[in-house]
């Protein structure tokens, strides 16, 4: 009797294992992160301060099962790293915004959300974006670009907004 109690019980526990493994290994099977082009702004650009047309941002996403969704964030670079300035009566430019993706596998990006105000202090920036998988994998690209009241606008008459 307690050869065949025995018995059920460590099938039972070898059919719980069996089913957590899998399920497990189907939620994890996702490990490949989000690929990121991005075209427009590229490493070192001076962006124009008070541009009323935004800031030209293009990039291509995709991922191999299904995206989720891409974020912006846009801070200053003043003196390497540590992200300070002294006041001079403007103020350090930031920007953060997350866009959603959801039910895509790849997404052609085009738009002018970052807006620089004219009172944005001009100097060193970063651009980061983010890019994240509905399994949670994330990949980010950065740029370093300029904020300036002298940069050259973009040349908005190809734009297809």
């Amino acid at each position: 009797m307690k050869a065949k109690i025995f018995s059920a019980a460590a099938l039972c526990l070898l059919a719980v294992s069996a089913v957590l493994f899998t399920a497990c290994e189907k939620e994890n099977s996702d490990v490949t992160k989000p690929v990121i082009k991005l075209e427009e702004p590229e490493n070192g650009d001076s962006l124009l301060i008070g541009d009323a047309h935004g800031v030209h941002l293009e990039m291509d996403l995709s991922d191999d099962v299904m995206l989720k969704s891409y974020k912006i964030d846009v801070h200053n670079n003043f003196d390497g790293h540590s992200h300070t300035r002294a006041g001079d009566g403007t103020t350090p430019f930031s920007f953060k915004k997350e866009y959603d993706l959801t039910g895509k596998r790849e997404a052609h990006i085009h738009h002018h959300d970052i807006k620089i105000p004219a009172n944005a202090t001009p100097g060193k920036y970063h651009l980061m974006i983010y890019c994240t998988d509905e399994a949670g994998n994330e990949s980010y690209v950065a740029r370093d670009v300029v904020l300036s009241k002298t940069a050259k606008p973009h040349d908005h008459h190809d734009d297809h907004d």
